[in-house]
């Protein structure tokens, strides 16, 4: 937790992200989940606003350290309708089971509850990814999973509406850091507990292939020796279903022309 404070500058962000979001929300909540508890900014900020609030991390130091449950993001402990707003914070990407845990998510929620999240998503890492193809290139045993795979924006918004979310809604943005050698990368990533998870953990480098990837990140470097990766990052904000809120008017109830409101003629 120590080294988080360190190197957890992207979980940050996207938890302020996450406020900046909810500050929009023209309605008021009472019990709040906060699912990824290794930063207290979105507990702290949802108890200042009078709000009871439980937060649930895999991790049991991160959980302990919040007064928290340990758990699974896809085995929930919690009872149905528990919550009026859940909020998941840069743990998504990793999670075994994410149509489940997105399920279970809106399970835990009231009717007319909140569900918001923000994670890594697909399209980052572009550089490590390919400094760690020439690691691989550079040994005997061919290319190794070596970062988990990610979901895209419109994959995430399918899922959250397959989940049962009324009102889904998935957006992104891109967030470039620039570091000065592999290493700074490699910490950031493994004490911001953003490390890879995998079912099968690939075999350690070899000195041969920490060379050569090292050197592959080297020479991705921008004219001031320093190298820009990127971040994509994922936000989704859904409902839980409640007969208060608006429905698509039923297809084919439609009294006019869309051709004639466009002032199209035949």
């Amino acid at each position: 937790m120590a080294r988080f404070a360190d190197h957890g500058f992207l979980t940050r962000h996207i938890a302020g992200e996450i406020l900046a979001r909810l500050e929009m929300v023209e309605r008021s909540f009472s019990r709040a989940l906060v699912i990824g508890a290794a930063d207290a900014q979105i507990a702290a900020a949802l108890r200042s606003q009078g709000m009871y609030v439980v937060s649930a991390d895999t991790s049991f130091a991160a959980a302990a350290a919040a007064g928290g449950v340990q758990c699974d993001e896809d085995r929930l402990p919690f009872a149905d309708g528990a919550f009026d707003l859940v909020v998941s914070t840069g743990v998504l990407d990793s999670v075994s089971d994410l149509p489940g845990a997105l399920l279970l998510a809106r399970r835990v929620l009231r009717p007319d509850g909140l569900f918001i999240a923000g994670f890594v998503g697909a399209g980052s890492l572009p550089r490590l990814r390919a400094a760690m193809l020439d690691a691989d290139l550079a040994g005997s045993r061919g290319v190794a999973p070596r970062i988990h795979p990610l979901v895209d924006i419109r994959s995430a918004g399918d899922l959250l509406a397959r989940a049962g979310f009324a009102l889904p809604v998935a957006d992104g943005e891109s967030l470039d850091v620039r570091y000065g050698a592999l290493d700074g990368l490699l910490a950031d990533l493994r004490f911001g507990g953003l490390g890879g998870v995998l079912a099968g953990t690939p075999a350690p480098l070899s000195r041969l292939q920490a060379a050569a990837a090292h050197a592959a990140f080297a020479a991705q470097a921008d004219r001031d020796g320093r190298v820009t990766e990127t971040f994509a990052l994922v936000y989704l904000i859904g409902w839980a279903p409640d007969t208060s809120q608006p429905r698509p008017a039923r297809r084919g109830s439609a009294v006019a022309s869309l051709a004639d409101a466009l002032g199209r003629t035949r």
